[in-house]
């Protein structure tokens, strides 16, 4: 069975990380077409670890693109095989921020407590 591939939506009905798929199609196609290919590949089991996805903690897991900027989509499970992108980002430094995971956490939360 396949997974589904969704993204957060606030309450107001913004999508963080289409925003910024959006914003990294316009900046740079060709990681924008590597990151959507690692969204589609997450759709099969066999690519949930290394190297295109990692742990983190707190059940929030990264799908990785390395290259001159590392972008990021960090996601979490939900029942009925369902991945949830919250937040997503581009950096040189090879870790996450304590902020960008405090950011992921608190829509992680908010999904949960107006159920899925």
């Amino acid at each position: 069975m396949e997974f589904t591939v969704e993204f957060y939506e606030t309450q107001s009905g913004r999508c963080p990380v289409r925003e910024f798929l959006d914003r990294l199609k316009e900046s740079d196609p060709d990681d924008f077409a590597i990151v959507m290919a690692g969204l589609a590949k997450l759709r099969n089991r066999q690519y949930h670890k290394l190297p295109l996805s990692k742990p983190i903690g707190e059940d929030l897991f990264e799908l990785r693109h390395l290259g001159k900027l590392n972008t990021r989509v960090l996601y979490f499970f939900a029942k009925e095989q369902r991945i949830i992108g919250v937040h997503g980002i581009r950096s040189k430094a090879q870790r996450i921020s304590e902020q960008d995971i405090k950011v992921a956490l608190e829509r992680k939360k908010d999904w949960w407590s107006r159920g899925p």
